[in-house]
Order: C-alpha cells, then sequence, then structure tokens
C-alpha cells in the first residue's frame, strides 16, 4: 500500500478550540503571578498586567482569523510569513520554532509537569540530582520530562484523532477543574477581608527583591519606571497565554477552515483571557499579594513569595486545607500534560509544511501510514528531550518570547501587506478593527520587545542572535540538494 501523500480533514470546530484552549493553558497560570506580583508591587498593576495580556492575545487572534481565512493550509504562521514576505521570512520562522519558540516551550512545560508530578512522587523533585558533570547537572524531573515528551510524541505518531481524543479530554478536564477553583476561591474570598485588605494601596508600585537571607530590598516606582517593569513582568503572563496559533499549524487537517480556525482563536483565547483573568481574582481574594520569604506559612509568603512561586498551590491550600496541594498538583498535572499534547501535535505540521517547500529535511515532508508527519514528530521529539537538559523553566521562558513576539508582530504587519500584495485573494473573515487594532498590536509587542533588549539583555538576544543564524542556515540548506 502505497503511504498517504495529503493530511486528512478530522477536526472540528469544538476539537480546534480545545487545541486553542489546551495549548495556551499550562503551568503558567500557576505560577508566573508570583514574579510578577513583585515585579510591580501592587494588586492593580497585578491584575493590568493580566488584562492587558489578554487584550493583546485577543487582537492577535482577531487579526490571524483574516490569514487563516485566506491560507487554509498546514503550517499557518510559516505560510502566512512566506506568502506575506518571501521564502527566507518563512524558514527564518521555522528555523526559530524548531530551534526555541515549539520545542523550548514542550521542554519547559515538560519539566513542569515533572516539578509538579513530584507532589506525589518525591524523586522525581528537581533538587534530586542524579549525576553531575562539573557544573552541568541530569535532574531526576528533566528524565522524566523527558519521558513523557517521549511518549505525547508515540501517542501523535497514531493519528490525529487519539491525539485529538487526548487533547480533548485532558483540555475538558482541566477547563472544568479552574472553574471549580475559581468558584471555590471566591466562596472563600467572600468570607474573609483577604480581598479588602489587597485592594487598599492597589496602585502603589514597587519592585521587590530578596537576597539569599530572606532581606528584602523593596523599590518604589514611578512613571515610565512602571511601564518598564509592567514589560519585564509580562514575559510570564505571554508565556502563559502564548500557543494560541497552534491551531494554524494544523489547519490542513481541519473542516471547513476557513469558518472554524478564526472562530476556534477567538473562542478560545476569549476562554483562556477570561479563566486567567478570574484565576487571579481568586488569588487575591485568599492571599495576601504581598509577603515574605521567611516566613512559615503560605499567608506570610503572599502571592509574592509563595513557594516555589506555586501561587496555585497555596491558594488551594487557603481553599482545601493540606490536601489542597494534591489537588493543586493534580490539576497542574493534567493542564501540563494536555498542553504538551496539543504543542506536540501542532508542531510537526510546520516542519512538514516547510519539507515540502524544500526548507526542511526530505523526510519530515512524508506521512505515515496513520496519516501524520511521523518524521517531523521524531525531530521535533529529539531537540525538544535535549532542550529538556539545558536550562531551568525561566531560562526557557525568557529567550522563548522575545523570539515568538518578532514574529507575532512580522505575521500581524503581513496583514497589511497582503491587502495590497493580493487584494483579490478571499477572505472570509477581516481583520476586526483593521487597521486600528492590528497597528496597536505591533506597537505593543514592539515596545515590550525594546523593553526585553534593554532589561533581560541576557535573554532578549540570544533569542535574536537564533532567529538571525535562521538566514545563513537558509542560504546553506538552498544550496544543499538533499532538502529539495
Amino acid at each position: 500500500m502505497n503511504a498517504p501523500t495529503e493530511l486528512k480533514r478530522s477536526l472540528g470546530l469544538f476539537d480546534s478550540t480545545m487545541i486553542v484552549a489546551g495549548s495556551m493553558i499550562g503551568s503558567g497560570i500557576f505560577i508566573v503571578s508570583a514574579d510578577i506580583s513583585r515585579m510591580v508591587g501592587g494588586t492593580g498593576w497585578m491584575m493590568l498586567v493580566w488584562l492587558i495580556t489578554g487584550l493583546v492575545t485577543i487582537i492577535a487572534a482577531l487579526s490571524y482569523g483574516e490569514l487563516a481565512g485566506m491560507m487554509p493550509k498546514a503550517g499557518g504562521q510559516y505560510v502566512y510569513l512566506r506568502e506575506a514576505y518571501n521564502p527566507l521570512a518563512g524558514f527564518t520562522y521555522g528555523w526559530t520554532l524548531f530551534m526555541v519558540i515549539q520545542t523550548g516551550t514542550i521542554a519547559a512545560v515538560g519539566v513542569a509537569f515533572a516539578k509538579f508530578t513530584s507532589v506525589f512522587i518525591p524523586a522525581l523533585g528537581f533538587n534530586n540530582i542524579l549525576w553531575s558533570f562539573g557544573s552541568f547537572h541530569i535532574r531526576a524531573a528533566q528524565l522524566f520530562a523527558i519521558f513523557t515528551i517521549v511518549l505525547l510524541t508515540a501517542i501523535n505518531l497514531r493519528g490525529v484523532s487519539l491525539g485529538k481524543t487526548i487533547q480533548t479530554v485532558f483540555t475538558s478536564t482541566k477547563l472544568m477543574a479552574l472553574f471549580g477553583l475559581i468558584i471555590a476561591g471566591i466562596f472563600v474570598a467572600m468570607k474573609g477581608n483577604t480581598f479588602s485588605l489587597n485592594m487598599q494601596d492597589m496602585w502603589s508600585a514597587s519592585t521587590t527583591k530578596a537576597d539569599d537571607k530572606g532581606i528584602l530590598s523593596i523599590l518604589p516606582l514611578a512613571g515610565i519606571g512602571i511601564f518598564t517593569a509592567m514589560g519585564v513582568a509580562m514575559v510570564g503572563s505571554l508565556f502563559s497565554s502564548d500557543a494560541w496559533n497552534n491551531v494554524t499549524f494544523i489547519a490542513g487537517e481541519i473542516k471547513n477552515p476557513q469558518r472554524n480556525i478564526p472562530l476556534a482563536l477567538v473562542f478560545g483565547t476569549g476562554i483562556v483571557t477570561l479563566i486567567y483573568i478570574l484565576a487571579n481574582v481568586a488569588y487575591i481574594g485568599v492571599l495576601p499579594l504581598k509577603g515574605t520569604p521567611i516566613a512559615t506559612d503560605v499567608m506570610g509568603h503572599g502571592i509574592q513569595f509563595a513557594d516555589a512561586d506555586r501561587v496555585g498551590t497555596a491558594a488551594a491550600s487557603v481553599i482545601f486545607g493540606n490536601i489542597g496541594v494534591f489537588i493543586m498538583a493534580a490539576l497542574i498535572m493534567v493542564s501540563t500534560f494536555g498542553c504538551n499534547n496539543g504543542l506536540i501535535l501542532a508542531g510537526a505540521r510546520v516542519y512538514y509544511a516547510m519539507s515540502k517547500d524544500g526548507l526542511f529535511f526530505k523526510q519530515a515532508g512524508k506521512l505515515n501510514k496513520n496519516d501524520v508527519p511521523a518524521n517531523s514528530l521524531i525531530f521535533q521529539c529529539i531537540w525538544a528531550c535535549i532542550l529538556c537538559l539545558s536550562g531551568t523553566y525561566s531560562d526557557l521562558l525568557d529567550y522563548i518570547i522575545f523570539a515568538a513576539l518578532l514574529f507575532y508582530i512580522l505575521t500581524i504587519g503581513g496583514i497589511f501587506i497582503l491587502r495590497k500584495k493580493q487584494p483579490d485573494t478571499p477572505r472570509p473573515y477581516k481583520a476586526w478593527g483593521y487597521p486600528i487594532l492590528p497597528a496597536l498590536y505591533i506597537l505593543i509587542a514592539a515596545a515590550i520587545c525594546i523593553d526585553l533588549l534593554i532589561n533581560k539583555p541576557l535573554y532578549a538576544y540570544p533569542g535574536l542572535i537564533i532567529v538571525l543564524l535562521g538566514i545563513p542556515v537558509y542560504y546553506l540548506q538552498k544550496r544543499t540538494p538533499t532538502t529539495k
């Protein structure tokens, strides 16, 4: 029997929406509020960071809907950049996706899954170092993360239907569990005064740091300093809200993609944004924002210094008592496992599309008997596993988001270019609020990138270098006949 050569359209609107929401919700919402609260200090500013993040994410999704309707092909953002600019732009994105954005996110989420599994199996903790080679350590959590990535890749090798089922089950479960946590948190908050105390002086901005002895250093923020701190703080919230565009990667397997992809983008990002805002309302309803690392209980640690930044776990322990730690760990395990399934499923389709254009390994463009790009899945798995050994969650987070923002800017800028370059191409859906909202997104994202280059150069510049390295690699592979 001949191997299949075309992807099959088997995913509906509900499946697509679950991929959007499931790929977005990992472990970030349960962790990064601690770092945000340390950077901006006031409850109002922390909530504003999440609100702005949600708004720019929805604006981007509304804009992407036009591109998805125009080009309902496997590869998504890679295809949009190729058509708006040139093959070099598309390749540079695909290169960065493979080297940093997709595989780095898979690695980070995999390590987060292992960390929360260690609540039940302490031997899998990040502090359990199995082997050391000088300053390089191999930890049990990293090996377990690799195991889960290999497992999910193997599942997706068996066909998109199985991957879809995993995604639907895990995303539905975590959405229901999150809503349950939010409702329980708000119910507990109504009985206490923590929320009202957090609302006092909510716009007092400051950056809080602690030294090795737990002694706090609090630096008040004012004027441009507040906006600078907010830009840096948004790294965490943007990472937590990222990967919504993954549904465009699998456009070749979605039924009626001109309609279903734009709707899935809007529904998925809207649902997740609402959940994130409400989750933070629940956090500040049960936990004080400010705290100290030398406290002996979760209320003393506050949101700022929640143990290992596990704000969700701290909130659950207040809501449910001691068992809350295990409830939250189980929820995050479900969340991260489902998130990585969506990331693994979608990412391989980009390398498949690149291979079809002669811009990636030739073998990556072949489908197996289950109609999935098996070699693309395997290549992605290998590199993500290597990245699991490369750094911590926060290290991966910082260099991922800078590179991702660069390409979001270019892609949304492509809407303006394609309106002139391809005016007659059918557009079943047009970007809502064009040209104001797409331009607003570009301005905000560009400001955050500049902020990161100035204030987090150790992570932003490596991200930029990886992007730029794609240029010589593109011309090198163009001269290599084996890639054609």
